[in-house]
């Protein structure tokens, strides 16, 4: 462990995989800041870290998907030369038919999964590169693979934070700082309640507590492996993904005229 004092940042720390985040860096020895919306919630993982370990919790109550709120936060980060850490985990669901809805649902999805954590990842680049040392953990999820009927905004958000993420690793991969994207499939969370569904669309079998989510995840990136599909027993199948993701890309890139298919045909 390195002698300077490190702080993780975890948004949406007042339940589920955020609260199995601060429980588990703290027990790493990070002190914590602790961003959500509920208060009460924070304050009471607040108090319980600080019964279990030494480490400093502090606590930030804010609303990502207000501007004001997400200003804030950036700023603090971005003022901040002891954080070392940054888990984007606060995110929505807005889950069902894209056109039953509410428009606001959509906005405020777009407004967190997408628009909040772009904001913090940038807020906390410039320190990182600054000291050439930091780690950023984007919560993504299996769907972002899977396309889907009741979630096409979730899906689209997800599969935004995948490639952003991997983006940002070709740009860092000369540094010492690290981004991580976690794609966990089904979590026992408030997620689903959360997102207004009364059953959640997945046998109970597939679920993972938080708990075994995080353990595997920063278990995953103590190993560098920096796509982490915590459910995935077999690596070769997210090789092979990769390589017909390749292999599509170097079909796409061989001409830049229309395809064939596309000539008017005559007669």
């Amino acid at each position: 462990m390195s002698d300077h004092q490190r702080f993780a940042v975890v948004t949406g720390a007042s339940s589920g995989i955020g609260v199995a985040y601060a429980e588990r860096l703290a027990a790493r020895g990070y002190h914590l800041i602790l961003v959500a919306r509920r208060r009460e919630r924070l304050e009471e993982t607040a108090r319980n870290i600080r019964a279990k370990t030494n480490v400093t919790v502090e606590i930030v109550t804010a609303d990502l998907g207000d501007s004001n709120d997400l200003s804030r936060v950036a700023t603090l980060i971005e003022g901040r030369e002891d954080i070392d850490l940054l888990v984007n985990n606060a995110g929505l669901g807005a889950l069902g038919l894209t056109a039953q809805v509410s428009a606001a649902a959509l906005d405020n999805l777009i407004k967190i999964n997408v628009q909040a954590l772009t904001r913090l990842t940038h807020a906390a680049l410039p320190g990182f590169l600054r000291r050439d040392r930091g780690t950023i953990i984007n919560i993504a999820s299996i769907i972002a693979l899977m396309p889907t009927p009741t979630g096409a905004g979730y899906s689209g958000s997800k599969a935004y934070v995948l490639n952003f993420t991997r983006s940002l690793q070709m740009e860092l991969a000369n540094t010492k700082v690290k981004v991580q994207a976690v794609l966990p499939g089904p979590v026992r969370t408030e997620f689903f309640e959360a997102s207004g569904l009364k059953q959640a669309p997945f046998p109970d079998e597939l679920f993972m507590t938080p708990e075994e989510l995080v353990d595997t995840a920063l278990t995953a990136l103590d190993q560098d492996e920096l796509i982490c599909l915590p459910a995935l027993q077999d690596l070769s199948a997210w090789t092979a993904y990769e390589a017909a993701r390749g292999e599509l890309i170097r079909a796409l890139t061989q001409s830049g005229r229309p395809a064939a298919r596309y000539a008017k045909r005559v007669g």
